[in-house]
């Protein structure tokens, strides 16, 4: 996925990325800006020592007795006094058209044999001129001069010079930007480190938000817990009261099912017995037939409207144990009079269909009664968990059910034998709530010699 398509589609992407582009422009900027303050600070401070040089040059030179230039005492700075120290100072005869041994008449120890060729400005002499010229060993110095008259000559000008290596000034310069930007290196990576924490801690509400939906989706819980932000806290009550609202629909619709099962139940059962009182012709077997197809058609629907609603609430869970062992035992009891064996393979702990307690008794339950019905002597069921599903495999060792009629059965009224007892609906039922569900039934063979009923449903967490 490209970074644009995470941006789209991340918060915590978004968050970072913004974040992280702002800091390193930041840091940027600041390592810019102050690596400018500090080149402006040592120009000013390496200007202002040449001025102080220039300024106790100036107060020192004198006029000898023979005209010529002489200091009378030596500078301050010793560094003057050393060979290519990096310091030097010169003095010039400033006498228009003067020859170039004009040039160096005085000058610094420090200078050796080497001579200062700097440019003058004779337009600049009543004020300071700054130069930029090669010096010994191949350095490049800044000068600093002023033009002097002497009171014993004053028609005789003297340019006085000092001059500086540049390393003087660029070395500290560059001292102080590697470790400014060491510093803000570090500064970022902590600002960086700060940033991720933040997203995460700030995020992490989110996450337990996404844990808490993911419980009441897998119906491990029926509405969402725990502690929350204030930013966060009216989503989730919020989100309860739809559920709690979605509950209230289902138990209100399940509610007018039920009513209205018991309001077209009693006209049925008044034409089921006027039916039967007719004795036995035509209309009557008509009256009967039609009333028992009414009968079914309303058992299948209400079942079907009660069952869609109920799969659409979220975080229903019913564990598969009490269930598997109280269905069995009634069918222990229907069927008492055929001597069944009906075994139950071990259940695993904890197991349980994320969906209606009801519904799983319906589907099982169908099932069930369909293999006691078509069994011999014997009826085996099997629960267990596959792949994030409840598998329901249920085996009988009746006489079976060709491959090209299997399909046929588990539609809607049709039946495998009209001599068996039965509406011919439960398989339509089981298959139709399968299905609402995510689920599905099939008939395979099964290792008894029968029919294995194979019902796969979504697993609750």
């Amino acid at each position: 996925m490209s970074l644009p398509d995470r941006l789209r589609e991340s918060l915590r992407v978004r968050l970072l990325a913004g974040t992280l582009l702002w800091i390193l422009a930041t840091i940027a900027v600041a390592g810019w800006g102050l690596g400018v303050l500090i080149r402006d600070h040592v120009e000013r401070q390496f200007r202002a020592e040449l001025r102080i040089h220039l300024d106790q040059l100036t107060a020192s030179l004198v006029i000898g007795r023979d005209g010529a230039p002489e200091l009378s005492g030596p500078l301050s700075d010793p560094r003057l006094a050393r060979p290519y120290s990096g310091l030097y100072w010169q003095v010039d005869r400033a006498a228009a058209g003067a020859a170039p041994s004009a040039a160096g008449v005085l000058r610094s120890r420090s200078l050796w044999d080497q001579v200062l060729q700097v440019p003058h400005d004779e337009q600049r002499d009543a004020q300071l001129q700054e130069h930029r010229v090669p010096g010994p060993d191949g350095t490049w110095l800044r000068t600093l001069e002023r033009v002097v008259y002497p009171a014993e000559r004053p028609g005789q000008g003297m340019r006085l010079i000092v001059a500086a290596d540049e390393r003087a000034m660029a070395e500290p310069v560059r001292r102080f930007r590697a470790t400014l930007w060491v510093a803000l290196g570090l500064l970022a990576i902590g600002l960086a480190a700060a940033a991720v924490l933040q997203v995460v801690v700030g995020l992490a509400p989110l996450a337990r938000l996404q844990r808490e939906l993911a419980a009441v989706r897998e119906g491990r819980s029926q509405l969402m817990s725990g502690s929350f932000p204030a930013e966060v806290r009216p989503l989730v009550d919020e989100f309860n009261a739809v559920l709690a609202q979605n509950s209230e629909i289902v138990a209100r619709a399940r509610t007018l099912a039920g009513n209205l099962a018991h309001a077209l139940k009693t006209p049925l059962s008044v034409l089921a017995n006027a039916a039967r009182a007719g004795g036995e012709g035509d209309l009557a077997r008509l009256v009967r037939d039609q009333v028992e197809s009414a009968r079914r058609q309303v058992d299948y629907h209400l079942k079907r409207a009660r069952s869609a609603a109920a799969t659409r609430i979220p975080g229903a869970r019913a564990a598969v144990l009490p269930v598997v062992e109280g269905l069995v035992r009634a069918m222990a009891r229907i069927h008492a009079d055929r001597r069944l064996e009906l075994a139950v393979r071990p259940v695993e702990d904890g197991l349980a269909f994320r969906g209606e307690e009801q519904d799983l008794q319906e589907m099982v339950g169908n099932l069930l009664d369909n293999a006691c019905k078509w069994a011999r002597r014997r009826v085996e069921l099997e629960a267990k968990r596959a792949d994030g599903r409840l598998i329901v495999a249920i085996d009988d060792d009746g006489r079976g059910i060709a491959h090209d009629r299997r399909r046929d059965i588990v539609l809607r009224g049709a039946r495998a034998d009209e001599r068996v007892e039965g509406s011919g609906l439960g398989l339509a039922i089981v298959d139709e709530l399968a299905r609402l569900y995510g689920g599905e039934v099939r008939l395979e063979d099964s290792p008894l010699g029968g029919v294995r009923a194979l019902l796969t449903l979504p697993a609750a967490a």
